[in-house]
């Protein structure tokens, strides 16, 4: 990137939650291969000499163990609008004359797009901003269906980073402390010229699970594929029907276990567990917990296929045999196949359910028990 000038700055936004991204840990600081997506974002600035981070009040303890000596870090608010307030008050008085301002979800920014930004300020621009022309045909929908189309022209797909006078921006911030869907929204309410710059496709923001994918796949990341195998067994006990892979089976006996005792769920979540070198269910939901006492199994599956999308694992496939003379499996097959996929959210095509007795020998031939193995594919890149 060309040199920037002394009194240029850089705010990145990161103090949102991400939750429609999945994950146990907000989407900035996920692992975009081998490093957070976060440190990603703040890293295509490396040229800038004044970093400011918004964070979340809760993740500045992570914020000062990962970005400590890079930025300065800037307790964010309720919103986006009183976060990045907050972060240009901060750069008032400071002899920074513009700031650019980018989402911190969007670690894959060019230098291009920076620079474009830079040079519409130079020359002259109050506000400057990156987009893209709308190439699709548009709908509007009501109900799930289409009810109407919308003229695209002149439309563009607004990105980051956005860049502005200091002055000015924080003035329109301070003008209209209620907020606005983005930077350009405020400006444009304030009276601001905003010049569109040129953005970039793979400059995208983060906000679905498979955009990691994506996002991997733009950087050139090789593919990663885990395979994980799960075993579990469970003993007979009083009752009058089973939980197999979600589905519940009539039958003269219950399954014995901590909790629902889904001999089948419980092989495939640790299978899935096994790949991502996560432990097993134990790890994650201890049976010395009482909270899991008679939990449904779908909690510790959905929990496992969660974190490996958060790892930015997708499933390939997955394959479980049930061991037991009885209950007859094979007509509650499909439907075990239908309840694992849609716990998953996966199609139903990537699951296998089948069985398989064990010749009247062993526990199981005893009809003691049922036990099940698993096997689990994970794809990432």
């Amino acid at each position: 990137m060309e040199k920037i000038p002394d009194t240029y700055a850089v705010i990145v936004t990161a103090a949102g939650r991400g939750t429609r991204a999945g994950g146990d840990i907000p989407k900035q600081w996920r692992v975009l291969d081998g490093r957070s997506v976060i440190q990603r974002s703040i890293e295509a600035f490396a040229g800038f000499p004044r970093i400011v981070v918004t964070l979340s009040p809760e993740d500045m303890g992570r914020g000062l163990g990962q970005l400590s000596g890079q930025v300065v870090l800037v307790a964010g608010g309720d919103t986006r609008s009183a976060s990045i307030r907050a972060a240009l008050e901060t750069l008032e008085g400071s002899g920074v004359t513009h700031v650019l301002i980018h989402d911190g979800a969007r670690p894959l920014v060019s230098p291009h797009v920076i620079h474009g930004v830079v040079a519409a300020l130079e020359a002259g621009a109050d506000a400057a901003a990156p987009g893209l022309p709308v190439t699709d045909a548009l709908w509007r929908a009501e109900g799930g269906h289409v009810t109407g189309t919308a003229n695209r022209e002149g439309l563009l797909r607004a990105q980051t980073p956005q860049g502005f006078r200091l002055d000015a921006i924080l003035a329109a911030h301070r003008a209209f402390p209620d907020g606005a869907a983005d930077d350009v929204e405020l400006a444009l309410r304030a009276g601001l010229t905003v010049t569109a710059t040129p953005g970039d496709e793979d400059n995208l923001k983060l906000t679905w699970p498979q955009d990691f994918a994506r996002a991997e796949r733009i950087m050139g990341a090789p593919m990663d594929i885990r395979l994980g195998n799960g075993f579990d067994v469970h003993a007979f006990t009083t009752g009058d029907h089973v939980w197999l892979c979600g589905v519940k089976i009539p039958h003269d006996k219950a399954l014995l276990g901590h909790s629902d005792a889904d001999v089948g769920m419980h092989a495939l979540t640790d299978a899935i567990y096994g790949a991502l070198a996560q432990g097993d269910i134990g790890r994650h939901f201890p049976p010395s917990d009482p909270q899991w006492k008679g939990a449904e199994s779908h909690i510790f599956l959905r929990h496992a296929i969660e974190l490996a999308r958060s790892m930015g694992f997708a499933l390939g496939n997955a394959d479980v045999t049930l061991i037991c003379e009885r209950p007859k499996v094979g007509p509650h097959a499909g439907a075990m196949q239908l309840r694992l996929s849609e716990i998953m959210g996966v199609d139903p095509d990537r699951i296998s359910v089948k069985a398989t007795t064990s010749e009247r020998l062993g526990f199981t031939g005893r009809e003691e028990g049922i036990a099940a193995i698993a096997t689990a594919t994970l794809i990432r890149g």
